[in-house]
């Protein structure tokens, strides 16, 4: 199986094992993400799943339920509801508790096999620009990644991270240009060296060796900062220089428009 497939299955599965002896009152636990439940993250969760297995096996499946999706958010904007949580949960007749987690386990078992055989360079449609195989599943493994953070906040868990975590860290990297165009900015230069301690004790390290611009700590932290489940405010990585900065202070790594991070203290590993 494709490297980045099978990635995609493990955090799946250790996501899985967070959640299914969760009782239905434990899944309708307000999360720090916008007050989401734990059955909203999944069914979020599932829902886009599906979206980027229809991009893989079913193309027209896909246009026709991005064409819905799309519609449907529209609409529930128009009422002042969070459209997307409303869609999802309309769209799966707020399918919730253990049979959500069931639903949920089941296709992603199916999915990944999937993607895992398909050639990793083949073109397949997303939301904005078409993307690689191997970039549509590494894009789902980072999503999957950052929601369940909330997950494990909630419940006042300390996340155990594995070296699959890589693939995050590169889409943060690969993405510097990116975070500052939707903010209506132009990406400084150089882009700041990177020196990451992997969960396994591991040194990564990117760009070119630099003391004016670099960011050093663990991987983790800048996982949770690029998919704005920190506030960099929230972490101990060591930031160096303007541009390096300025990145971590508005670092986005996902598609769509310009997100503000959490304020600082806002995301944290719940306790008592």
């Amino acid at each position: 199986m494709m490297e980045q497939a099978q990635d995609f299955l493990d955090e799946s599965e250790a996501i899985y094992a967070l959640v299914k002896d969760l009782s239905d009152e434990q899944m309708e636990q307000e999360t720090g993400f916008k007050q989401w439940t734990i059955n909203a993250i999944l069914r979020h969760l599932h829902i886009w799943n599906m979206a980027a297995y229809w991009s893989l096996t079913a193309p027209e499946k896909f246009h026709g339920f991005f064409k819905e999706a799309m519609g449907a958010m529209k609409e529930n904007a128009k009422k002042g509801q969070t459209s997307m949580r409303f869609f999802e949960a309309d769209y799966l007749d707020n399918l919730s508790g253990a049979a959500l987690v069931k639903t949920w386990r089941e296709f992603y078992q199916k999915m990944a096999p999937e993607f895992g055989a398909a050639d990793p360079a083949m073109r397949v449609e997303w939301a904005g620009p078409s993307m690689s195989v191997r970039s549509s599943i590494t894009a789902r493994l980072m999503e999957n990644w950052s929601h369940a953070q909330a997950i494990y906040d909630v419940l006042g868990l300390k996340r155990e991270n594995a070296d699959r975590i890589r693939n995050i860290v590169m889409i943060g990297l690969n993405t510097y240009g990116w975070t500052f165009k939707v903010n209506g900015e132009e990406a400084p230069e150089p882009v700041p060296y990177l020196k990451l301690t992997a969960p396994s004790g591991a040194v990564w390290d990117y760009g070119e060796e630099s003391a004016e611009e670099r960011i050093e700590g663990l991987a983790e932290e800048f996982c949770q900062v690029v998919t704005q489940t920190r506030n960099i405010a929230d972490t101990s990585l060591k930031v160096t220089g303007p541009n390096a900065t300025r990145w971590m202070a508005i670092a986005q790594c996902f598609a769509g428009g310009a997100e503000k991070p959490p304020a600082p203290g806002t995301r944290s590993i719940k306790t008592g």
